[in-house]
């Protein structure tokens, strides 16, 4: 509901084109909407996007270590890294469970991986109708229940989950973790090599509009541009995605639960709720709301209690309704009820903050 990242990619557009970041955030949350509603497959316009985002990111990456990021950069890195696990009690809770809760990926954006999975019709998804547009696309006759197709625990079966398994487990590890962690650690090394020792830096979205005037006294006035043109775009391909999983996940447990015998299907009841994100997101940028960082850290506070909430009904729903041979079992089982503790003490602790704070 929060639309803090379709904002923080308008105000870094701003800094190129001029223009009220507020206004061009309207603008690129009606081309969100549009985009996502109109492509006959859903999924299909969605991973486009987000392959050009990879690129362009990988692209900004290449460029910083080749040319910006400093010797001195390097050599602080180790000593960042060995600060993990430490408080950074400045900060205050609420902004820093909002960094944690977005640090990869955060939300609903986990629970969302089996849906994304069930449109590329990988495993049991190639039994489930993808989502496409109620105007360009064709929609697919809807099972009578989404518990019809379930899968004999045989030798030949379990085979071909184990091996499905495997490969859904490197491909988390090596394009989620591994990039996340590259991508964290190089724009983190770029903003110490621009802008490490100067005073009185903003705490806020401007702080980027002095890091892209840093890059382009030192590297020229394209590497400066190039960096708010590729961190606008990577904002709005979060913010359409967010959209997207938003909506993906009410939709589908609307249809599943409460709708399953009305004759709506689950791609109209996505396109309403498409569109009535984008219309709430408006209005909240048209009402004054219009500071990036207040907006995210508002999601990212309301997203954080979601995922101890969820991660728990995780856990239970797992272990109930599985068969045996496919549920978490011992260190899987363990992260996630660290994780269900640890978002919840997070979540608790701001709310108490922000309770004193009012006082």
């Amino acid at each position: 509901l929060w639309p803090g990242w379709a904002l923080s990619s308008a105000t870094l557009l701003s800094y190129l084109t001029g223009g009220e970041p507020w206004m061009i955030a309207v603008a690129m949350l009606i081309v969100m909407g549009a985009s996502l509603t109109l492509a006959p497959v859903v999924y299909v316009a969605l991973e486009r996007l987000l392959l050009v985002k990879m690129v362009a990111v990988a692209l900004l990456a290449v460029l910083a270590v080749a040319l910006a990021i400093e010797p001195q950069s390097w050599e602080a890195l180790p000593a960042g890294l060995s600060g993990i696990g430490g408080f950074p009690s400045q900060l205050g809770f609420a902004l820093l469970f909002g960094a944690m809760v977005f640090a990869g990926g955060g939300g609903g954006q986990n629970l969302c991986q089996s849906n994304w999975i069930r449109d590329k019709g990988f495993g049991m998804g190639q039994y489930v109708p993808r989502l496409v547009s109620p105007i360009t696309g064709v929609e697919e006759a809807t099972p009578s229940g989404r518990a019809a197709f379930t899968f004999e625990p045989t030798p030949a079966n379990m085979a071909r989950w184990n091996r499905w398994w495997r490969f859904a487990n490197v491909e988390q590890l090596i394009t989620f973790t591994l990039v996340t962690l590259v991508t964290i650690c190089l724009t983190s090394m770029l903003a110490h090599s621009v802008l490490y020792g100067q005073p009185n830096l903003p705490n806020n979205v401007s702080f980027l509009l002095i890091e892209g005037q840093r890059l382009s006294e030192l590297v020229g006035r394209w590497f400066g541009a190039l960096f708010w043109a590729i961190g606008a775009f990577s904002l709005f391909g979060a913010a359409m995605g967010i959209i997207d999983y938003t909506s993906r996940l009410a939709a589908d447990v609307l249809k599943s639960t409460y709708m399953a015998g009305a004759a709506v299907s689950e791609s109209r009841i996505y396109f309403f709720l498409v569109w009535g994100l984008v219309a709430i997101g408006c209005s909240i940028l048209t009402v004054g709301m219009t500071q990036p960082l207040v907006l995210l850290v508002i999601s990212a506070c309301v997203g954080g209690l979601m995922m101890s909430i969820y991660s728990g009904l995780i856990i239970v729903l797992n272990r109930r309704e599985l068969p045996t041979v496919v549920r978490m079992r011992s260190y899987r089982l363990a992260i996630m009820l660290w994780a269900t503790l640890l978002f919840g003490v997070m979540a608790a602790l701001t709310i108490w903050q922000q309770i004193q704070n009012l006082r």
